[in-house]
């Protein structure tokens, strides 16, 4: 869904990756990190740190790949890496929304299993040769999502951040079906 702003993403990248002559993977292991200050941030009903450590942590997601692909130090580990991380920070963040009370447990664990399941189609998809970058909530759409529900729960009550979550575990399994019909239509 966001794939179309990769253009115009890789324009503004560009120049600060171009200072940035790291191994790409270092900013890749740093994402999780933050994503433990944003779960700290849900737990403690800091929902202005959580939405900010999401951000960061968001920035680091795509920074990484624009330091690789500049340097030329792009690698199919690094790939890996990445997705593999992007797995943990996910868990982690709905784990202090979890312990945040924002949701019930179950809930919350729908919201992992469902985030970490578009990742895991698309993983099993690729491995069938099939690219499956489709379906209206990929990663980057559901952490801005997330980031809205915290700032509106912010300002007009937690119930609205609640209300947020629910309609993120069914967005994500929407896109989980979304994905499987697109693999099953191209291995007919």
């Amino acid at each position: 869904m966001l794939q179309s702003l990769r253009p115009l993403l890789t324009k503004i990248l560009n120049p600060i990756a171009k200072n940035f002559n790291i191994n790409p993977n270092i900013i890749t292991v740093i994402s999780p990190f933050i994503a433990i200050i944003a779960a700290y941030g849900f737990a403690e009903h800091s929902l202005i740190l959580a939405t900010i450590a999401i951000l960061a942590s968001g920035f680091l997601d795509v920074m990484d790949g624009a330091v690789a692909r500049f340097h030329g130090k792009s690698s199919k580990f690094g790939a890996f890496l990445d997705s593999t991380m992007d797995r943990f920070a996910d868990a982690i963040i709905y784990i202090g929304i979890i312990f945040g009370g924002y949701c019930d447990w179950f809930v919350g664990v729908l919201a992992i299993h469902s985030a970490i399941c578009v990742s895991y189609v698309r993983a099993r998809a690729e491995s069938q040769g099939i690219e499956c970058n489709i379906g209206i909530a990929e990663r980057a759409v559901r952490m801005i999502i997330l980031m809205i529900g915290a700032l509106i729960g912010y300002f007009a009550g937690d119930i609205y951040f609640t209300y947020i979550i629910y309609f993120l575990v069914g967005l994500s399994y929407f896109t989980v079906g979304q994905r499987v019909m697109y693999v099953w239509r191209r291995l007919q």
